[in-house]
């Protein structure tokens, strides 16, 4: 039987991330419920400069993490745009694919590297429990099969992914699934809450790994609880907080998208490794 074997790609710069950790307990219990045999594999990309090899592993999941998302002139960045087109390249030249989940931080370096739009720094760092609407092609996508429309993700970020290049879009076969919450009142664009890059690439702006008890920890940090009552209000922010357990908002995110990712990876590994046999 062949070996699932998973790369999580931590991103946070020897911060102390609640969302990395959310990540490794989404893939242990994955790899708990699994019959098959799963091997993850931690690789700290930003403070160690480590990067794993394709071709040692089936899965990666790459997380957020702090900091300006455009070059800086750091050794890891090549290194980490290598990757990302390796894997791109990898699944259209290869029958066995490789799965890669990219995670704000993460989700925002591919969009730079694969020049799908404007990403620039927001007015005010966001943070909170948002509505993440759905596009056209969002309501086809199915790892929101599951979730309503809106639906509710934790979003923590300084900088935002606006004014797509939908040409660009379009030549790489990549979709915008997901965008904020349509404020018409105030005259921002809406950012662009998830695409998928391929039929294996998946990336969020939000976080599908958070839970609960990680929004809590996150809000004891001054600047994150300032943020969202600046964003929503001292009122919206105790009314968030009153619901943050509520089974249909960030809970069911987590329990779906990057669970939903790892079954279908699974499942396509495993049926090209018998289809080979």
């Amino acid at each position: 039987m062949k070996d699932i074997r998973i790369a999580l790609l931590d991103m946070n710069n020897n911060h102390v991330n609640q969302g990395f950790r959310n990540i490794k307990e989404i893939s242990e219990t994955f790899q708990q419920n699994s019959e098959e045999n799963v091997v993850i594999k931690t690789f700290d990309v930003r403070f160690k400069d480590e990067m794993p090899e394709i071709g040692d592993f089936d899965i990666f999941i790459s997380s957020g993490g702090p900091g300006n998302p455009h070059r800086e002139g750091l050794e890891w960045e090549n290194r980490f745009a290598q990757f990302l087109d390796a894997v791109f390249e990898h699944n259209q030249d290869n029958e066995d694919k490789k799965y890669l989940f990219l995670i704000c931080h993460s989700f925002q370096l591919a969009s730079i590297h694969w020049n799908l739009g404007n990403i620039c720094k927001r007015k005010s760092y966001s943070f909170g429990v948002m509505p993440v609407h759905k596009t056209k092609e969002g309501k086809e996508e199915f790892l929101f099969k599951n979730l309503q429309d809106p639906f509710y993700a934790v979003d923590s970020r300084a900088y935002q992914f606006i004014e797509p290049d939908h040409e660009r879009f379009e030549k790489l076969g990549m979709k915008i699934v997901a965008i904020e919450k349509s404020r018409p009142h105030i005259n921002l664009e809406r950012a662009i809450m998830a695409v998928r890059f391929s039929d294996e690439i998946f990336g969020t702006q939000f976080h599908p790994e958070a839970s609960p008890e990680a929004l809590i920890e996150n809000l004891k940090d001054d600047k994150n609880r300032e943020a969202m009552i600046e964003n929503f209000g001292m009122e919206k922010y105790l009314e968030t907080m009153d619901r943050i357990d509520d089974e249909d908002k960030i809970i069911l995110t987590r329990n779906q998208i990057l669970p939903r990712f790892l079954q279908f990876a699974k499942k396509n590994i495993l049926n090209k490794t018998e289809s080979l046999a």
